[in-house]
């Protein structure tokens, strides 16, 4: 089964829903692509909802990590939401979870840029 992706916009923010496998192969290559494509476009404030995400192997793994660095390094923010439990296994046990910003919730993803925000503005 392969990889469905579907873009959306809440609140200013990029929600990404993935739906399949993330394994090597077309699956990883798509997810790449869009992430690129998002980057390209100016999108900043991403979020990838992995609750739909049935498998993902280490390049799966090594995808999320590479389009995590793209969009730090274009200046933006990579949210990960609703991550299976054999997700977030993996991310533990790798030690990866310490790399990114994990939700439950949209609204709380969503609001959390919002929070970043307010926080880079100078006081007055």
């Amino acid at each position: 089964m392969a990889v469905f992706i579907v873009e959306k916009v809440v609140d200013g923010a990029i929600l990404v829903d993935l739906r399949g496998r993330i394994t090597i192969g077309p699956e990883t290559e798509a997810l790449r692509n869009k992430m690129k494509e998002l980057i390209e476009a100016g999108r900043q404030r991403i979020i990838l909802n992995l609750g739909e995400v049935t498998y993902i192997d280490s390049t799966g793994i090594s995808t999320l990590v590479a389009c995590h660095t793209s969009v730090c390094k274009a200046g933006g923010i990579l949210k990960l939401l609703h991550l299976p439990r054999s997700v977030q296994q993996v991310l533990e046990i790798s030690r990866l979870i310490a790399v990114f910003e994990i939700y439950q919730d949209v609204a709380a993803a969503v609001e959390s840029f919002q929070e970043a925000t307010r926080q880079a503005r100078p006081t007055l």
